[in-house]
C-alpha cells in the first residue's frame, strides 16, 4: 500500500509538472468563446497573470530555482491552482535567492551585506512602475516578481522581512525560544501570507493560521539543518534551553545517541514547532478551500517532525536527514480531502 501511494503520488506531480511547463507561455488555450471573450475583456481592464513568451524563460527559471533549493514547497506549490503557480513561483523563487546570499558567508559578512542590500533595494524598483530600464529587468527573478506585484496587490512589507530577517549574523545565537519563533515568523510566515495575498483572501483567521504555520516550518527547517551547520555557525537551539539542560552547542553538533542532555533540548524546540503546528491545524474548519492548499507546507514539517519523534530525537538518524520519499504521495492524500 505505502508503494502504491508513493508511485500514484510522484505519477500525479510530474503529471502536474508537466501541465504547469506546458502551459506556461502559453496563455490563454482553445476554449469556449464565451470564456475568450471574457478573458479578452478582462485583459484590456487589468493585467493578467499569463505568462507573455518574451518572460517564458523567467517563469521556468523561477520554477528550476525552487526545486533544486526548495524542493519540498516545490511540490507544495505545485498543487496550487494553475492561475496562482507563476506567482507563487516567482515569490518562492525570490526568498531562494535571499537566503542563498547569506549561505557560507561566515567569514566574509560584508559581502553578505551586500548582497542584501541588492535584494532590499530591488524590492522597491519592482514595486515602481518606470523601473522598467533598471537592472530588474535583467534578473529573471526580479523580473518575475515585478510582474507579480504589478499584477498583484501584495504588501511590500513581508518582501522586506524576508530581507531584514537574514541580516542577522551566522554566529549569533537566539537567547530565547521566543526570539526563535520571532525569527521563523519572519521568514516562513511572511511568505505564507504573501501567498495568501495572491488568493486574495483577507481573513482574520488566515492570517492567525498562517503565522503558527510559519513558526512551525521555520523552527522545523533549522532543527534540521543542524547537522550541517558548520563549527562557525551557531546552531538554532536557544541559549536558555541549553542552560536549562547543560548543554552546549558542541554536544548538538556531535547529536550523540546516549546523549540525554541533546535529546532533552532537541525535544523542547520541536516540541514548541509541534505546538504551532497543532494550533494552525485546529482552524482548519475556517480556512477557505484555496488557502488550504497554500498551506500544504505543514504536511512536510508534520512528517519531519514525527521522523524525529519516532528517532528520539537524534538529529543525525538517517530518516531525519534523508529527503521524504512518500511526500508526494501523502500530498495528493492531502490535497483528496482538502486539508493540510
Amino acid at each position: 500500500m505505502r508503494r502504491l501511494l508513493q508511485n500514484n503520488g510522484q505519477l500525479f506531480m510530474s503529471q502536474l509538472k508537466n501541465r504547469h511547463v506546458n502551459t506556461t507561455g502559453a496563455g490563454a488555450g482553445a476554449g469556449v468563446t464565451a470564456q475568450q471573450k471574457t478573458k479578452q475583456q478582462f485583459s484590456k481592464a487589468k493585467p493578467t497573470d499569463a505568462v507573455s513568451r518574451g518572460d517564458k524563460f523567467g517563469a521556468k527559471y523561477c520554477m528550476s530555482l525552487v526545486e533544486k533549493y526548495d524542493y519540498e514547497n516545490y511540490l507544495s506549490t505545485l498543487l496550487l491552482p494553475q492561475g496562482m503557480r507563476p506567482a507563487a513561483f516567482a515569490l518562492r523563487a525570490f526568498n531562494v535567492e535571499v537566503s542563498r546570499s547569506v549561505s557560507g558567508q561566515v567569514s566574509e559578512p560584508q559581502i553578505a551585506k551586500l548582497r542584501l542590500k541588492f535584494w532590499y533595494d530591488s524590492i522597491d524598483k519592482c514595486f515602481d512602475p518606470e523601473a522598467d530600464r533598471s537592472y530588474v529587468k535583467d534578473q529573471p527573478v526580479l523580473r518575475e516578481l515585478r510582474r507579480t506585484v504589478g499584477n498583484r496587490k501584495l504588501n511590500k512589507i513581508f518582501l522586506r522581512r524576508l530581507v531584514t530577517a537574514r541580516e542577522r549574523a551566522p554566529n549569533q545565537a537566539f537567547e530565547t525560544l521566543r526570539e526563535l519563533e520571532e525569527y521563523a515568523e519572519q521568514t516562513c510566515s511572511s511568505m505564507l501570507h504573501l501567498l495568501v495575498e495572491l488568493s486574495g483572501i483577507k481573513d482574520m483567521q488566515v492570517d492567525h493560521a498562517a503565522s503558527h504555520l510559519g513558526k512551525a516550518q521555520g523552527i522545523a527547517m533549522m532543527l534540521r539543518a543542524i547537522p550541517h551547520t558548520g563549527r562557525q555557525q551557531t546552531v538554532c537551539i536557544p541559549l536558555e534551553v541549553l542552560v536549562r539542560h547543560g548543554v552546549s552547542q558542541e554536544r548538538i553538533l556531535r547529536s550523540k545517541r546516549d546523549d540525554k542532555g541533546v535529546e532533552e533540548c532537541v525535544f523542547e524546540v520541536a516540541s514548541a514547532a509541534n505546538g504551532h503546528l497543532k494550533l494552525s491545524r485546529q482552524l482548519l474548519p475556517q480556512i477557505p478551500r484555496v488557502v488550504r492548499k497554500i498551506f500544504l507546507p505543514a504536511v512536510a514539517t508534520d512528517g519531519y517532525l514525527e521522523r524525529l519523534r519516532r528517532a528520539h530525537f537524534i538529529l543525525t538518524d538517517a530518516s531525519c536527514i534523508k529527503r521524504d520519499a512518500i511526500l508526494p504521495a501523502r500530498l495528493f492524500w492531502k490535497t483528496l480531502f482538502n486539508k493540510y
